[in-house]
């Protein structure tokens, strides 16, 4: 049932993203430093933790590995990657169609996978809620920062094209079972671009942001995963 309602909520967020984030300046400031506050807390208690113990779990059961980082080379990949097409992108002119719908594509995959992880995971109760807010203001973040570059591109098409994605990763991660290698290098790749996506487009910047609201953000996340996982055993 998780699942289920994951998969609905994030669809709905990313058709009706920018109907979250306030127009007033002050309080739009306050909700992408706290939203921001979040992210950022989420890729260091959760992510990057995750990451080593995936990479802790195949080195245990597989005999093909040599070094202890090969998730990590997969993680930088996956930021290289997202990397490479956001710069491309933005120096070409935004009016310029084919780059722009294959930065859509891009994020299209990227929310897939995303969605797919959290769904074969198997998260569910407090868990699923609680990294499901995060993933989903992660989710805010991104819609928003397209909706930026192309508004009426966005409105138009872009955000059905994206939110085609997130329903084909639902379909997939209930219904098709990899093995927990593959799992772990879809989960690695995600975690770069996840890495490089928070702290490039998430992370107020300084004239942006209210610290104070960004702080409280990280603190109450990072609190609240750590009293979560002590009491809960995740």
């Amino acid at each position: 049932m998780s699942a289920y309602i994951l998969g609905v909520l994030f669809i709905i967020i990313h058709l009706f993203a920018n109907e979250c984030i306030p127009a007033n300046k002050i309080r739009r400031r306050k909700w992408l430093s706290f939203s921001g506050g979040l992210a950022v807390s989420y890729v260091f208690v959760y992510v990057l933790p995750s990451l080593h113990r995936e990479q802790q779990l195949i080195e245990l059961y597989s005999d093909n590995l040599t070094m202890e980082s090969e998730l990590y080379f997969i993680g930088l990949l996956g930021l290289l990657l997202f990397y490479g097409i956001q710069k491309t992108f933005h120096n070409q002119s935004k009016s310029h169609v084919p780059l722009l719908w294959l930065q859509i594509v891009f994020f299209t995959i990227y929310n897939l996978l995303i969605v797919y992880i959290v769904m074969a995971s198997d998260v569910s109760g407090i868990q699923a809620v609680f990294y499901g807010i995060a993933i989903g203001l992660h989710f805010v973040a991104v819609a928003h920062d397209l909706w930026r570059e192309n508004p009426e591109q966005y409105n138009r098409v872009g955000r059905y094209v994206i939110a085609s994605g997130i329903i084909l990763g639902w379909i997939l991660g209930v219904y098709v079972t990899l093995s927990s290698f593959a799992q772990a290098l879809i989960f690695a790749f995600v975690s770069g671009a996840m890495v490089l996506n928070v702290l490039k487009n998430e992370l107020p910047h300084e004239r942006q942001a209210h610290f104070p609201t960004f702080a409280f953000g990280v603190v109450f996340y990072t609190t609240m995963t750590i009293a979560l996982k002590f009491f809960f055993e995740w």
